[in-house]
Formats: C-alpha cells, sequence, structure tokens
C-alpha cells in the first residue's frame, strides 16, 4: 500500500496579501529605476550636445575678438592713417581722406565678422570721437556710449580696465560689451550688444522653457533670456513648475572677459520622449496605489480584527492584558467580539476588587507602623524634659520644649512616605540636638551628607530609629560616645543606582543573641516593649522597596554598633504610586 505524500503546509491569508504588495512594490521600483535611468542617459545625452555647440560657439568668439585686439592694435601703433588725421586739422582734406580710408577697412572688417559689431576712433588732442564702420546702434545709445567711453579714457586705469579685455557696460538700460585699444593720444574701440553676442545660442532648441543669457562675473544677466520656441524674453521661473520641469544650466566663459553665457535646458529636444515616459510611470504608480489601498482597506476591516480576535483569545489564559479587540463589519466576529469584551471586563473588576483589598489591608498595617513610631520617640522627650525639671534646668527645658514643638511640628505635619533625605539628615540632627541638651557632653556626631545625595527619597524616620538606637544603648557617663553618619550614592544590584547610609557608634555594640538573629533576619523580641522601632522600621522597607532595600547589621573591630542601609533610588513614578495603580 502506497504511504500518501504529505501535501503543501497550509498559509493564513495575510502571507498571501503580504506576497502580492511585495510583488506590486518591487515591480514599481524596477520601472521608476528603469525610467530614471532613461530620462538620466536621454538627458545626458542633450546636454552633450549642447555643451559641444555653445564650446564651438565661444571658441569662434574667443578667436574672433582675439584677433579684433591685433588687429585695433596693428592698426594703431602701423598704419599710417591715424598718424595723418592725428597730424591735420578735422576740416582738411588729407583729415577727409585718411577718415575714408579708414572706414573702408574697418567696413569689410566688420563685413567679415558681422554687421553687430561697431568700431569707433577717438583722437584725444583733437577731442575728437567718430565711428569709422556702419553703425548698428541707435542715436541715443550712442550719444551714452561716446560719453561714457572718453570718460573711460580719461581714466588712467584705462590700459588694465579695457585693453584687450572686452568688458561689458550698461547704457540706457541696455548692456554692451566695449573694448578700447589704446596708443598714445589715440584709441580705437569695438563694441557690440550683449543681446547681439548670445543671440545665436539662443537660436538653439533648449526646450519650450528654456533660454541662453549673457551673465557677468557675480551670475547677474547681461542680456534678456529669450525663450527659443516663442522667440520672447521670458523671466526665470521660481515657482511650482521649475520643480516639476527637469533642468539642467550650462555655464560656459569667455578667454579673457569678465562675462560668460548661460544656457538653462528645460526637456530639450526629447521633451515628449520624457513626457511620455513619465505617464507611464505616473499611470503604473496610481494602479500600484489603489492596489495597495485595497489591501490596507482589507487588512484594517477583515484580517485585522480576526487576527486580533485570535490573539485575544490566546490570551485568555496567560496573565497579561488582552488587547482592545477592533472594530469589523462582519456580525458574526462583532458578536463574539462584544461577548469576548463583557468577559474580560468582568475578569478586570473582580481582580481590581481584590488588588483594592489587599492595598488597604498594607495601607492599614503601614499607617499602624508609623504610629508606633511617633509614640515611641514622643515618650523618649517627655522622659527628658523631666529628668532636666528633676534637675533643674530650666533654661534647657525652654530650649527643649521649643525644640521637641519644632522636631514634632515637621513630624505630625509630614504624612509623606518618602521625603527628601536632606530633610530627613536635618531632622535627625535636631534630634540629636535635643539629646544633646540631655546628656550634654555624653557623646558627640559627625554627619557627611555629599550635595548629590540631598534629594534623593527616603522613607521618614528611618534614620531616627537607629539612631535613637545608638543614644540609648551605647552613651554612658564614662566615656564620651562619638555617633556617625554617612551617605554615598552606590550602583546596587542588577545595576540599579542607590544611596548607602552607614550609621555607626563607639559603644557596646549589639548583643551577640540580638545580632544573630537580626543576621538571620528572625524577629525581635518585643514582649519587653524593646526593639520595637527596628523591628517595624525593616517591616516598613519591605513594603515600601518591596524587598529591594538591605539593611545589614554589625560590631566593628574596636567596639561599636554600625547598621548599613541600601537604599534603591525611587523610579518615575515612585513605588507607592505604582502599587496603586
Amino acid at each position: 500500500m502506497s504511504k500518501k505524500t504529505a501535501g503543501p503546509k497550509p498559509l493564513p491569508i495575510r502571507h498571501y496579501v503580504r506576497v502580492m504588495i511585495l510583488i506590486a512594490v518591487t515591480v514599481l521600483i524596477v520601472d521608476l529605476v528603469i525610467s530614471i535611468t532613461s530620462i538620466m542617459i536621454v538627458k545626458q545625452q542633450s546636454t552633450r550636445y549642447l555643451k559641444d555647440t555653445a564650446a564651438l560657439y565661444i571658441n569662434r568668439i574667443n578667436h574672433d575678438f582675439d584677433y579684433m585686439n591685433h588687429y585695433m592694435g596693428w592698426t594703431l601703433a602701423n598704419d599710417e592713417t591715424l598718424n595723418m588725421m592725428n597730424a591735420y586739422r578735422i576740416n582738411s582734406i588729407e583729415f577727409l581722406k585718411s577718415n575714408e580710408n579708414l572706414r573702408k577697412r574697418f567696413t569689410e572688417l566688420q563685413k567679415n565678422y558681422g554687421q553687430e559689431y561697431n568700431f569707433f576712433y577717438y583722437l584725444q588732442n583733437q577731442s575728437y570721437f567718430l565711428n569709422c564702420a556702419p553703425l548698428s546702434v541707435d542715436y541715443t545709445d550712442y550719444l551714452e556710449l561716446k560719453k561714457q567711453i572718453i570718460s573711460f579714457i580719461d581714466d588712467k586705469e584705462v590700459y588694465e580696465k579695457f585693453y584687450s579685455k572686452w568688458t561689458p557696460v550698461l547704457v540706457n538700460g541696455k548692456y554692451y560689451v566695449v573694448n578700447i585699444v589704446p596708443y598714445y593720444n589715440r584709441y580705437l574701440i569695438g563694441l557690440i550688444s550683449a543681446d547681439n553676442l548670445i543671440r545665436p545660442l539662443q537660436e538653439i532648441n533648449l526646450g519650450a522653457n528654456g533660454y541662453a543669457s549673457l551673465v557677468d562675473d557675480k551670475g547677474s544677466a547681461l542680456s534678456g533670456p529669450v525663450s527659443n520656441s516663442t522667440g520672447r524674453p521670458t523671466a526665470e521661473n521660481t515657482g511650482f513648475s521649475s520643480l516639476v520641469q527637469p533642468r539642467t544650466t550650462i555655464i560656459s566663459e569667455f578667454l579673457g572677459t569678465t562675462f560668460s553665457a548661460k544656457m538653462v535646458i528645460k526637456f530639450g529636444a526629447f521633451e515628449k520622449i520624457m513626457i511620455a515616459q513619465l505617464l507611464i510611470v505616473l499611470l503604473f504608480f496610481i494602479v500600484t496605489s489603489s492596489l495597495f489601498v485595497i489591501m490596507l482597506f482589507f487588512n484594517k476591516r477583515v484580517l485585522g480584527p480576526i487576527q486580533s480576535f485570535s490573539e485575544n483569545l490566546a490570551r485568555i489564559n496567560e496573565e497579561s492584558q488582552p488587547a482592545d479587540s477592533r472594530g469589523s463589519k462582519i456580525i458574526e466576529l462583532e458578536q463574539a467580539n462584544s461577548q469576548f469584551k463583557d468577559l474580560v471586563e468582568q475578569i478586570k473588576t473582580f481582580k481590581i476588587a481584590m488588588y483594592e483589598q489587599e492595598l488597604e489591608k498594607q495601607q492599614i498595617q503601614l499607617d499602624y507602623m508609623k504610629q508606633q513610631i511617633k509614640p515611641h520617640f514622643f515618650l523618649n522627650c517627655l522622659t527628658s524634659i523631666y529628668s532636666m525639671a528633676q534637675i533643674q534646668m530650666y533654661q534647657e527645658i525652654e530650649d527643649m520644649a521649643m525644640s521637641t514643638s519644632k522636631y514634632f511640628r515637621y513630624l505630625f505635619q509630614n504624612g509623606e512616605d518618602f521625603v527628601p533625605l536632606a530633610d530627613e539628615i536635618e531632622h535627625v540632627q535636631m534630634y540629636m540636638e535635643i539629646q544633646k541638651q540631655r546628656y550634654r557632653d555624653a557623646f558627640s556626631y559627625h554627619i557627611e551628607l555629599p550635595e548629590e545625595a540631598g534629594e534623593v527619597k527616603i522613607p521618614p524616620l528611618v534614620l531616627q530609629t537607629f539612631i535613637e538606637n545608638s543614644i540609648k544603648y551605647a552613651i554612658s557617663r564614662e566615656n564620651e560616645t562619638r555617633i556617625r553618619l554617612t551617605v554615598e550614592r552606590c550602583i546596587l544590584e542588577d545595576g540599579i543606582p542607590g544611596t548607602q547610609i552607614t550609621l555607626s557608634d563607639t559603644g557596646p555594640g549589639f548583643p551577640p543573641e540580638v545580632l544573630e538573629k537580626l543576621d538571620a533576619g528572625l524577629p525581635l523580641d518585643q514582649s519587653k516593649g524593646t526593639h520595637i522601632g527596628i523591628m517595624n522600621t525593616l517591616k516598613r522597607l519591605e513594603y515600601l522597596y518591596y524587598s529591594l532595600a538591605a539593611v545589614s547589621f554589625s560590631n566593628l573591630p574596636g567596639g561599636g554598633a554600625c547598621v548599613t542601609l541600601l537604599l534603591p533610588d525611587l523610579p518615575e513614578p515612585s513605588l507607592e504610586e505604582e502599587r496603586g495603580l
């Protein structure tokens, strides 16, 4: 008989939903990568083509500028025409013939390099300025140019600013590029408008909103950007459309000048390919997003409530708190959720009632132990005052009564389970001052409290209990007893920050049988009214710190008792607040 093979392991619906989402997201990412790569390749090819075109034009302009500089310099230094014009009067026949020859020479130069170039000469000794080739500028611009160029020539730094250097100047709101070649007292000037210089680059296809302009060394425009699609001036777009449209900026510098050509490419010749590619990506993104939204809705309305209900059923027999059930449009699941919520609420109510009863019992025990401590010290104070009255220490009685009144005012006003350590140390110090009025020089005390430990919270009257025992059992009339209280910050077990408080005296120490019981954690005999304070304090520490606090008792090698308390820092919120939750 053949053995039946096991089928594939069944999987939850959530698994298939995740697989579908993963596939859709993967396809979307791959499509985005392919689209972006295609766009980048097209953009790089278009940019490279435009860079090469701009480089060819700028190289030609650099060559033209260099030739014109050389031609004007050679003419000034070697051609006798300007010498004749400079030697004769303006209206003389020799001057007019020389002027005509000069115009023919530069008219021919203008024909070779373009009618947009203008050439002028200036004879400084005769203050004569005139064009030596046909003009392509307005007459008003001509007059303003003449005025500015003469002012430039009168400047002593004309050689440094303009010689062999084409420099932009602003004339009636329009920029021109000018070059002044000096030779003694005569000058030749070459000039072209910034718009005419950049126009060939503006005729290149830079996209529907692309443009080319001439800019100075600070990036300011010397010519208005002109759209190559409309031929009209266009403004720099800094709005939302500038973020949507891809753009590339090319800066090409001219040699020996202070300006550059700036071309801004927006889409370029391949803009339709880019738009189609982006539309394909957008369409797929819409489809994937819609599928993703459907999956989320299905997960929230169906899978989520089912999983939540299943988890809550699993927790019903555990100690952990069940999570809130998610709402669903499935009627059967809603009914089951409603019944489950009622069951959980009943369990919560039952547990809260039992927990509150236990807290009330512990609070009653804690309050009772506090009340045991307060009368114990109060009777000791009355006994001290009675003893001083027997020996007629009236001034001391007044001081003792006032100190005791302040002491108990603080004691009865403090209903907290935890107080700052600095306040408790001050309280203990007041207690010992009260006792010094009784015992005089029978004992001395020393307290060390670091500043950083002053705000640590500890239970009230804990320190007084052990100080009271030291005064009661260690002080004798024969030798002065020294009581020492030191506080140190420390790290307890499990890395919990805490405080170590050490109280020691130079008295006879703990009796061996008492010390043995304390070390073993056994209760002391309280039938004779003794050891009540120590036992109540230990119980308080156990209740308040949940057995995290430690108290050790020992006798010092040289004589005397020593008590060491290790108290953990209270978390936020404090331990007693957590117990009340």
